[in-house]
C-alpha cells in the first residue's frame, strides 16, 4: 500500500510541476511580448532623441 502511495504522490507531484512550468512559460512569452512593445514605441525626449527605455 506505501509503494502505490509513493507512486501516485509522485505522479500528482510531476503533474503539479509540469502544470508550474507551463503556466511559467506563458508569463515569460507575455512578458517578452511587452518588453518588445516598450522598446519599439519608447518616446524621445526633449532634445529629439531616444529616451532610455528603462526608468532606473
Amino acid at each position: 500500500m506505501v509503494p502505490l502511495l509513493l507512486v501516485l504522490l509522485l505522479a500528482l507531484l510531476l503533474f503539479g510541476a509540469g502544470f508550474a512550468v507551463k503556466i511559467l512559460w506563458w508569463v515569460a512569452v507575455i512578458v517578452l511580448v511587452l518588453w518588445l512593445v516598450g522598446f519599439i514605441a519608447r518616446g524621445t525626449n526633449a532634445s529629439g532623441g531616444r529616451g532610455r527605455w528603462y526608468r532606473w
